[in-house]
C-alpha cells in the first residue's frame, strides 16, 4: 500500500502544489481545476454580435474565412477539393494509409474526402514507423503530460510547455480523438521526481491551426540547462464541468467560458468563438468583417482577415522582424543557439520536421490568379457638389455604356472577360442583339477617341427577378468575341473585382457611385459623373416592407446631395478595400425621390449572387479566394 500512495503522490494535480494527499480528494482537486482564475469583467453582450451567432459561423464558413488549399467554396461553406484539382508542384507527403501523394496539398484533399487518411510525414513513405501522440501521468482519460513520437525518431519526448497553446492543445486532442478539442491547454499534472530532476530536454512545437494532427505540425528539439515544465493537456468530453456562470457554446457543442470569445484564440476548435465579434480582447486584432484574429498574424506575410488590413502599413513590422531574426545565429551543426531570458540559461534548438505551415502559403501563391479592381489613383478632390463631379478618362475603367437603339439608359460593370453586369430590368435577353456595350465612354453626345464599341452575344436575366419588387434585379451580358479572338480584351478596361463575402464592407463605409443618370429636376446629362455616398444599415426604415437585406444594399448621404438617378440603372456602386482594391458592391437598382434626404438609393447586393454569377462566367475568372 505505501508503494501505491507513493504513485497518487505523483498524480496529484494543481495550480501551485499537492494539496490534497489521498484518492478522495484528487476528485475535487480536479473539479477546481477546471476553473479559470478570475479575469477582467468581460461579458458576452459587449463583444459577441448576437444576432451573428445565429448563422453558426466556423472555420468552414467562407463568408469570414479564407478557404484552405485543398479547399473551395461552395454556396458559403468550404467544402472538398478534389485531389486533381490542386497544384501539381510542391513537395511529396506520406500519409497513413501508406500512400505518397504529389503535394500536401493532394493528401490534404483526400483526407478532407476521406478524414481517417491523415498527414504522416513530409517527402516519400518509409518503413521508419509511424506517428504517434500519448497523455501520460493523468489521473483522467482525457488529461495528461502530452508525449510524442516523431516518424524516424527512436523514442518518445514530451513537449515544452513554452511553445504549448490552444491551438496546439486542440490539435492533440483532435488527434487523440476528441472532436471538440482542449478544455484547458495546461492541467499541470504532476510526475516523477526522478524525471522532472533529469528534464533538459524537450520538443517545441507550433501549429497553426488548420492540422488535423500534430504530424502536421512543427517540431523542433530543444536542450536547456535547468528545469522547464513540460506541456499537459485536458481534452474536452461533453461532461466536462461547465462554469458556474453562462458559458459561451460553440457550434460544435463545446462550452468555454464567456471571456475567451473574441481573444483571437480559436478555443472552440471551430473557431466559432472568434467569428461574431464587435470587439476584440487584448492581444488581438479586429478584422473589419467581425473577426478577431492572433496579433502575431497580422504583418506576417499572409491575409487573415478577408478584408486585408492586417496586411496594410506592415513595411516597419517587416523591418523589425528582420532585424529580430539577425540577433540569432544558426550554427554549423544546423542548431539555432539563442539566448533566453537570463543569460545563465543557454538553449539549442534543433529543427525536426518540415513546416507544413510554410508549404500551405506556398501552395496558396500556386493558385490562379485574377487582376481586377486596381487603377491608377483618382484625383484627389472629395468635396460634395450636388449631382457629383464629371469624370475623366481612367477614373472608372470598368464602366461601361449599355446603348438601345440611339439612346443610352442603362450602365453597367466590365468584370472580367466577355462579362459586363447590370440590371436586370435594364435589359432583355430578346432584345440582346439591339444592345451595344461603351467602353471608356466619358461624353455620349462628343465620345472620346478611347471608346470602345461591341456587340452583345446574350443575355442573362437572374431567373428569380421579380419586377414589382426588384428583387434579384441582376443580369449578365456576354460580349461577343472578334473574328479569331479567343477571349475579349479591352486595353483601357480593368474589370471590377466581385466580392465573394457580404461583410467585405460594412455599413459607414464611403463608395463611389458613377452614370450618366439624370440631374435633379430631371436634367439630362451627356457626361459621366461620380460622387460619393455612405453605406447605410436598417433600410426597412426608408423604404418599410419593401427592403430585402439579403438582396439588396442602400446608400447615401445625409442631405441626399448625391444620389443615383434615372438612367444610373445598371452601372456600379463600387468600394475600395484597404488594399486599394475596387469591388462592385452593388447595382444600381430602384429608389425614390432622386437626391432628396431619407430616400437613399437601393443597390442590388452582388456579394449575394457571386455563386449565381460564377455559375455562368467561370469562377475562376471572378475569383482569387476560395476556388
Amino acid at each position: 500500500m505505501k508503494r501505491v500512495h507513493v504513485v497518487l503522490l505523483f498524480l496529484c494535480f494543481s495550480l501551485s502544489s499537492c494539496e490534497g494527499r489521498d484518492g478522495k480528494h484528487r476528485k475535487n482537486q480536479l473539479t477546481k481545476k477546471h476553473e479559470l482564475p478570475s479575469a477582467p469583467a468581460v461579458t458576452q453582450e459587449n463583444l459577441v454580435d448576437e444576432k451573428c451567432l445565429l448563422n453558426k459561423f466556423t472555420h468552414r464558413s467562407c463568408s469570414k474565412v479564407f478557404c484552405q488549399p485543398w479547399e473551395r467554396c461552395v454556396d458559403g461553406t468550404c467544402t472538398c477539393k478534389l485531389p486533381y484539382q490542386c497544384p501539381k508542384n510542391g513537395t511529396p507527403v506520406c500519409s497513413t494509409n501508406g500512400r505518397s501523394y504529389p503535394t500536401y496539398c493532394h493528401q490534404k484533399s483526400f483526407e478532407c474526402l476521406r478524414p481517417g487518411t491523415k498527414f504522416l510525414n513530409n517527402g516519400t513513405c518509409t518503413t521508419k514507423g509511424g506517428f504517434s501522440v500519448t497523455l501520460n501521468y493523468g489521473n483522467v482519460d482525457s488529461g495528461g503530460i502530452v508525449k510524442v513520437k516523431l516518424v524516424g525518431q527512436d523514442k518518445e519526448m514530451f513537449i515544452c510547455k513554452n511553445s504549448w497553446g490552444m491551438v496546439e492543445a486542440n490539435v492533440a486532442c483532435f488527434d487523440l480523438g476528441f472532436p471538440q478539442g482542449a478544455l484547458h491547454t495546461q492541467a499541470r499534472f504532476y510526475y516523477p521526481e526522478d524525471l522532472r530532476m533529469n528534464s533538459t530536454e524537450c520538443l517545441q512545437v507550433h501549429c497553426r491551426g488548420f492540422e488535423t494532427t500534430l504530424a502536421e505540425c512543427t517540431f523542433s528539439k530543444r536542450r536547456v540547462l535547468g528545469y522547464q515544465d513540460l506541456a499537459s493537456v485536458l481534452c474536452y468530453t461533453p461532461d466536462a464541468d461547465l462554469l458556474p456562470r453562462e458559458p459561451f457554446q460553440c457550434v460544435n457543442g463545446k462550452h468555454i467560458p464567456p471571456e475567451r470569445a473574441c481573444d483571437g484564440v480559436n478555443d472552440c476548435g471551430d473557431q466559432s468563438d472568434e467569428l461574431c465579434c464587435k470587439g476584440c480582447q487584448h492581444g488581438s486584432f479586429l478584422c473589419k468583417s467581425g473577426v478577431c484574429i492572433p496579433n502575431q498574424h497580422k504583418c506576417n506575410g499572409e491575409v487573415d482577415c478577408i478584408t486585408g488590413e492586417d496586411e496594410v502599413g506592415c513595411e516597419e513590422s517587416h523591418d523589425r522582424r528582420i532585424h529580430a531574426t539577425t540577433r540569432s545565429r544558426t550554427s554549423q551543426d544546423g542548431l539555432l543557439r539563442t539566448g533566453a531570458a537570463h543569460p545563465e540559461v543557454q538553449e539549442e534548438i534543433e529543427i525536426l520536421t518540415a513546416d507544413m505551415d510554410t508549404e500551405r502559403k506556398r501552395i496558396k501563391s500556386l493558385l490562379p490568379k485574377i487582376s481586377c479592381g486596381v487603377k491608377r489613383p483618382v484625383h484627389t478632390r472629395r468635396k460634395r457638389i450636388v449631382g457629383g463631379k464629371p469624370a475623366q478618362a481612367g477614373d472608372f475603367p470598368w464602366q461601361v455604356a449599355i446603348k438601345d437603339e440611339n439612346k443610352i439608359n442603362c450602365g453597367g460593370i466590365y468584370i472580367g472577360g466577355c462579362w459586363v453586369l447590370t440590371a436586370a430590368h435594364c435589359v432583355r435577353p430578346s432584345k440582346a442583339h439591339h444592345y451595344q456595350i461603351w467602353t471608356s465612354l466619358i461624353d455620349w453626345i462628343k465620345p472620346n477617341s478611347e471608346v470602345i464599341v461591341e456587340r452583345v452575344e446574350r443575355v442573362i436575366v437572374h431567373e428569380a427577378y421579380n419586377g414589382t419588387t426588384y428583387q434579384n434585379d441582376i443580369a449578365l451580358i456576354e460580349m461577343k468575341k472578334h473574328f479569331n479572338q479567343k477571349e475579349c480584351m479591352f486595353s483601357n478596361s480593368i474589370p471590377a473585382c466581385v466580392p465573394w463575402s457580404p461583410f467585405l464592407f460594412q455599413p459607414k463605409d464611403t463608395c463611389i457611385i458613377s452614370g450618366w443618370g439624370r440631374e435633379k429636376g430631371n436634367q439630362k446629362v451627356y457626361s459621366l459623373r461620380w460622387g460619393e455616398v455612405n453605406l447605410l444599415s436598417n433600410c426597412s426604415q426608408f423604404y418599410p416592407n419593401r427592403f430585402y437585406e439579403k438582396e439588396m444594399v442602400c446608400a447615401g448621404t445625409a442631405d441626399g446631395s448625391i444620389d443615383a438617378c434615372k438612367g444610373d440603372s445598371g452601372g456600379p456602386l463600387v468600394c475600395v478595400n484597404a488594399n486599394n482594391v475596387t469591388y462592385v458592391w452593388g447595382i444600381v437598382s430602384w429608389g425614390e425621390n432622386c437626391g432628396q434626404p431619407e430616400f437613399p438609393g437601393i443597390y442590388t447586393k452582388v456579394a449575394n449572387y457571386f455563386d449565381w454569377i460564377s455559375y455562368h462566367v467561370g469562377r475562376a475568372l471572378i475569383s482569387q479566394y476560395n476556388v
